[in-house]
């Protein structure tokens, strides 16, 4: 029902250039994408089977149903006879955002694999959660960039995560697991309307689908791989540029006369290589933009331990001397 070739090339080029030995991690939550993602994985690497460790973690969030979750995910790991470890939300607030519980998960996938040298993912994303995702992040004015998302082969941090099933739709995944007779643990909350994707996948998709009169779930994931080779060109200009000097500066020079596409991409960059620099709400960083597109000088907060400044040609984080004075103290 679902061929090694089904599977995104791109990340069944990426596990061909691995080793053997090393361990392949897994997010695996009961539901039909993951438990479709594990049995893939253990179908068609017999040979990394020794390899797979498997990932649950319990929000907590669903009283009974999710500690009938976590017991159908033991019995399928002991049935594969793979490694299998699982996180409880000890202190699960109530009325959890998406984002916290996303959050609590993803800190105890990376409590799991701390140790590991180069860790890989594998998370079950398809085109229907391409789809939700682009929908969610066009209401936010997300760029090429955001939209993007998720990516077959994405490198977060220290680890990289791996998304072989954005080939598949989810009525694809569920069919074949009917066909094998194989269950699954379904959460009813994603029936509801209690989080902005559930919305967008109970209301506005079917809609979405229907007022377009062709697969827009299809539709949707191409237009993800071709944003995606977009944003890799971006990137890839960029680079080849070179606009980040000594000190994580930015030399403003080099992007004279660029697209302002090509100078806010090298800014959110800069941002994201300055180590105290916090959070800069969209306002700031446009304000900040037109600032380095002009190529003037200027001085704007970034933060609460420093300014970006612009001077002589170049921006550069600008530590406050309070907070210098802080940082002496403590060490």
């Amino acid at each position: 029902m679902v061929p090694r070739a089904r599977l995104h090339p791109a990340t069944l080029a990426w596990a061909a250039r691995r080793g053997p030995r090393q361990s392949w991690f897994v997010a695996f939550s009961g539901g039909a994408d993951s438990l479709c993602l594990l049995l893939l994985l253990w179908a068609h690497w017999p040979e990394r089977r020794g390899a797979l460790q498997v990932l649950h973690f319990n929000h907590r969030l669903r009283g009974r149903a999710a500690t009938i979750d976590e017991a159908f995910c033991r019995r399928v790991c002991r049935a594969l006879g793979v490694k299998w470890r699982v996180g409880r939300w000890r202190r699960a607030p109530r009325g959890a955002s998406e984002e916290e519980a996303r959050a609590a998960r993803f800190a105890f996938f990376e409590r799991a694999i701390h140790a590991v040298k180069r860790p890989v993912l594998w998370l079950g994303h398809n085109q229907d959660d391409v789809a939700e995702t682009m929908l969610m992040r066009l209401a936010r004015g997300s760029g090429t960039a955001g939209l993007a998302a998720p990516r077959p082969v994405q490198p977060t941090g220290r680890r990289v995560h791996l998304r072989p099933l954005l080939t598949l739709q989810k009525g694809e995944i569920r069919a074949a697991l009917r066909w094998a007779r194989i269950p699954w643990r379904e959460d009813h909350t994603n029936l509801t309307g209690s989080y902005f994707r559930n919305r967008i996948r109970r209301d506005v998709l079917p809609a979405w689908q229907k007022a377009s009169g062709r697969d827009a779930v299809a539709g949707a994931a191409l237009a993800r791989e071709l944003l995606e080779e977009d944003d890799q060109a971006i990137e890839a200009w960029l680079d080849q540029i070179h606009p980040f000097g000594p000190g994580r500066s930015l030399d403003i020079a080099r992007l004279a006369d660029c697209p302002r596409g090509l100078v806010r991409r090298a800014l959110r960059r800069w941002v994201a290589l300055q180590p105290r620099a916090g959070e800069l709400a969209r306002q700031g960083f446009e304000d900040l933009l037109a600032a380095v597109s002009a190529g003037r000088p200027a001085r704007r907060s970034l933060g609460t331990e420093g300014f970006a400044v612009i001077r002589g040609g170049r921006l550069r984080f600008e530590q406050k001397p309070a907070a210098q004075a802080s940082r002496s103290k403590m060490k």
